[in-house]
């Protein structure tokens, strides 16, 4: 999204941010983008099938072979599996599962409702911080955050008299920023558990992920990144936008707030309260000893446990039932049909990343089929190893990269399909779980979200500053969110390192170390 309005960053900033949005605009498609790394594969295993390598291959410990993709044999394997290598690819039930249950709270209200209802009953001095909860919180729902908070806490701060850009600012960087940290585990744990898992089974076919694998430290990471938010927020920001863009509270054109109504609410309470009924009532039967959703060793928390294998339909049910509830008990459900097109809406919505699954799965196949992964994995550790890094440099050294690819491919599915092959079996010859590895993946996918252009809500927020401060643009954004997101790299990674110096687990059946 371009116009007239938009603002360039001044001096050396602003150079730099026009040459990112210039090169990443010139970037393919993501599912065009694993297309051409495919055919790229092909060639590159074609020229280094008849070379010798002397490195030896963990799962066989043998010399390193690639194999040729362009053999007969190979290109006749690749027609007769294509369909069967995009069906079982496990990023793609994973998320349009989810995504069903989510939708149909989603497209319900009930979403919409309890976001509002959380913000309302939040006392002014805690205004900020609540926002950012909510944000991060609202990452539950995938983009509900950049269509109902972000705008939602504008409203709210102009209401209280306070800076509305500052609200935008701070909901931004929630939902955006602090995007891969969560109290609720949601979609994008068993999706980023599934692309792990895959790179690790480069090197070790019989490793096994745990979907939770990070919960635990994506839930403690809430607590800086709520901290630093409020702190840059009301001591920083809204102070310069006072000065600098003070709005003009007559001519902002803004209805009243849109609160919930009593049918809402009532709703809202009896979906809740049914939703939490169903939670307990699941969770009460793991409690026997005999519980058939334990594993052979009665383990709750094993990636066998058959309750680890229902995260994902766990997601769907309980975000399904909430919002079947409240739909009929508000009427934006009245008929069967209704909640049919619900789900169908949410799937919509999913139509890019199932185009972009189907590339992704061909490309994974065939880096997987190459033995490239294996090899790139084995050298770049020797690499590493023999610069002799500590480990915490080498994973500082990946969240910084991560960061900075991130100003060019914004998907994180995308993304991590893309360097998870390469760097978590890398990592691995270096004894770092595959757990540690997407924790550290996970920090620098959701710090620079907030100041790339090529972020698809990114123009969307710049619309809504536009609303209370005519003008404001593309670079007034960045000015504005580049402290929030320099600060999470530096903050978050900080976090990282002193979680892991204490010896917190990560997640459900997660280690720091592999082998």
């Amino acid at each position: 999204m371009k116009s007239d309005s938009v603002e360039k960053a001044p001096g050396l900033l602003g150079r730099a941010l026009d040459t990112i949005e210039r090169v990443g605009n010139k970037l393919p498609d993501p599912a065009m983008l694993f297309l051409i790394l495919m055919f790229a594969v092909w060639g590159i295993s074609a020229l280094l099938s008849g070379v010798s390598f002397e490195a030896i291959d963990p799962r066989t410990n043998s010399p390193i072979e690639v194999n040729n993709l362009l053999s007969a044999e190979a290109l006749t394997h690749f027609l007769t599996s294509m369909v069967s290598t995009f069906t079982a690819f496990a990023p793609l039930g994973v998320v349009l599962v989810a995504m069903l249950g989510v939708g149909i709270a989603e497209q319900s209200g009930f979403i919409n409702t309890a976001l509002k209802q959380m913000l309302k009953v939040t006392p002014a001095k805690f205004l900020t911080p609540a926002v950012v909860l909510v944000g991060i919180i609202s990452h539950t729902a995938t983009d509900a955050g950049y269509v109902v908070v972000i705008p939602l806490a504008g409203v709210i701060f102009f209401t209280v008299g306070r800076h509305p850009l500052a609200g935008i600012a701070a909901a931004f960087a929630g939902v955006s920023g602090g995007f891969c940290a969560n109290f609720i585990p949601s979609g994008i744990d068993p999706l980023l558990q599934s692309f792990t898992q895959s790179a690790a089974q480069i090197v070790d076919p019989s490793i096994q992920v745990n979907p939770l694998n990070n919960w635990f430290f994506a839930a403690s990471s809430c607590i800086p990144i709520t901290l630093l938010i409020w702190y840059l927020t009301d001591k920083i920001l809204e102070p310069r936008l006072n000065k600098s863009h003070k709005v003009k509270r007559d001519e902002v054109d803004l209805p009243a707030m849109d609160e919930a109504n009593a049918k809402e609410i009532k709703a809202f309470r009896v979906a809740s309260a049914v939703m939490l009924a169903a939670i307990v009532g699941f969770f009460s039967l793991t409690i026997p000893e005999t519980s058939t959703l334990r594993d052979a060793d009665g383990s709750l928390t094993s990636f066998s446990a058959p309750l680890m294998q229902s995260i994902v339909p766990l997601i769907f049910i309980f975000f399904m039932l909430p919002g079947l509830v409240y739909g009929y008990m508000t009427g934006s459900f009245k008929t069967s049909s209704d909640v049919v097109q619900a789900m169908s809406k949410s799937m919509s919505g999913m139509s890019h990343y199932i185009v972009m699954a189907f590339f992704c799965a061909q490309f994974v196949a065939a880096f997987s089929a190459s033995n490239l992964g294996a090899l790139i994995a084995v050298e770049g550790a020797g690499g590493l190893k023999a610069l002799n890094l500590p480990a915490e440099v080498t994973v500082v050294g990946m969240i910084i990269l991560v960061g900075f690819v991130n100003l060019f491919v914004g998907s994180s599915s995308a993304k991590w399909a893309l360097i998870g092959p390469v760097l978590v079996p890398m990592l691995m010859q270096l004894n770092i779980s595959p757990d540690l590895s997407q924790a550290a993946y996970r920090i620098g996918d959701s710090s620079s979200n907030i100041i790339t252009p090529l972020m698809p809500f990114f123009p969307l927020v710049v619309v809504y500053c536009q609303r209370y401060v005519k003008g404001i643009g593309i670079g007034t954004l960045i000015s504005m969110m580049l402290p929030f997101s320099l600060a999470l790299l530096s903050i978050w990674t900080i976090w990282l390192l002193i979680y892991w110096s204490i010896g917190f687990p990560l997640g459900l059946g997660a280690s720091y170390t592999y082998g």
